[in-house]
């Protein structure tokens, strides 16, 4: 499958509030993630490195202790084992990770 509607995505909820839309290929997975406002995805790391950029809106972004206000635009890089975790607050914001490898624990 080379082209993806958003749509017709899998839909995973990451925390309450907050929902993601992923597709995968074999070495990376894409994730559109919408935060409604006052969402918080709690304090975690994994072992896949994270990269990602906002779409809409901002939100406080807290990577290994040192927290940031990103908006649209703002990207970051999350390495493997780093604890990271994002808080919205009035409004809702739109990010797009990118995780490597896959994240077999967010395909079901």
């Amino acid at each position: 499958m080379h082209f993806i509607d958003l749509k017709d995505t899998f839909k995973k909820q990451l925390a309450p509030g907050v929902t993601s839309s992923l597709a995968w290929g074999d070495k990376l997975m894409l994730s559109v993630v919408e935060l409604d406002p006052g969402s918080t995805v709690p304090m975690h790391s994994h072992p896949h490195e994270q990269a990602g950029i906002v779409l809409e809106g901002e939100f406080d972004l807290t990577i290994g202790g040192e927290t940031r206000r990103v908006q649209k635009g703002d990207m970051y890089i999350i390495p493997g084992g780093v604890e990271h975790a994002a808080v919205t607050g009035e409004g809702k914001a739109v990010t797009l990770d990118i995780f490597h490898p896959v994240r077999e624990d967010y395909k079901t």
